[in-house]
């Protein structure tokens, strides 16, 4: 089954957003070998796909797990986490509908 990751940042923490973010990508392109990843990417802060010293409010990682267990696990291990990105996570299961 899929889950949505719905990751909110704190405010200010677009340096440690980019000093983690290699190690982020890294897990999305394991789940992406993996043939598990649906979709993923971060929320800009502004209305620009280059949102610049902006930054971001969050990210949302569509993927499959075995169980809504297994998804909060993965979500509760992330670097952005770690690093102090990330005020608030949430998973929940996901039905692909379109297309």
């Amino acid at each position: 089954m899929f889950y949505a990751i719905i990751s909110e940042d704190k405010p200010n923490t677009l340096d440690q957003r980019m000093a983690a973010r290699p190690a982020h990508v890294e897990r999305l392109i394991a789940l992406k070998d993996e043939g598990r990843l649906l979709i993923a990417g971060p929320h800009p802060a502004i209305d620009s796909e280059d949102p610049g010293p902006a930054g971001f409010t969050g990210s949302l990682v569509v993927a499959e797990f075995t169980s809504l267990g297994a998804a909060q696990e993965w979500a509760n291990d992330d670097p952005y986490l770690h690093q102090g990105v990330y005020e608030r996570i949430v998973v929940k299961p996901y039905k692909k509908v379109l297309p």
